[in-house]
């Protein structure tokens, strides 16, 4: 593999679709906890803050792209993948299955109300990387 230069520099914010913005709003902010740094509801769209990542909510059948939820889960990493899911349990969050362990990584699976797949992560050991 060679190597190339890229203006690409990160990832600003990652948009999950909604047809219902009050219910996102709910979800990422009460249930989930992140803080909201944007909410134009009169421009079907909110923010949320996951520590260096933008969680972008937004009424997308007002976009070109229309509206198709992400089956692919966006890892939130938590420093403790248990107590987390205990904690979010707790206010409601239903999970998919039981905590997977990856040998590498421990994962738990969830979905918005609008079926955008997310997942708690921690990886607890190195990975192997390229050099």
């Amino acid at each position: 593999m060679t190597m190339t230069t890229t203006p690409i520099t990160g990832v600003d914010f990652v948009m999950f679709p909604t047809r219902n913005l009050a219910a996102a709003v709910e979800f990422y902010g009460t249930i989930l906890g992140l803080p909201c740094s944007v909410h134009m509801p009169e421009r079907g769209f909110a923010e949320f803050e996951a520590g260096s990542l933008t969680l972008n909510v937004a009424m997308t059948e007002k976009f070109p792209m229309g509206y198709h939820p992400n089956p692919n889960p966006v890892a939130l990493h938590v420093d403790d993948v248990a107590a987390a899911r205990q904690k979010l349990s707790g206010r409601g969050l239903n999970f998919e299955g039981d905590t997977f362990d990856t040998g590498v990584c421990h994962m738990a699976f969830f979905s918005d109300p609008d079926g955008n797949a997310l997942m708690l992560h921690h990886r607890y050991a190195q990975r192997a990387t390229l050099t």
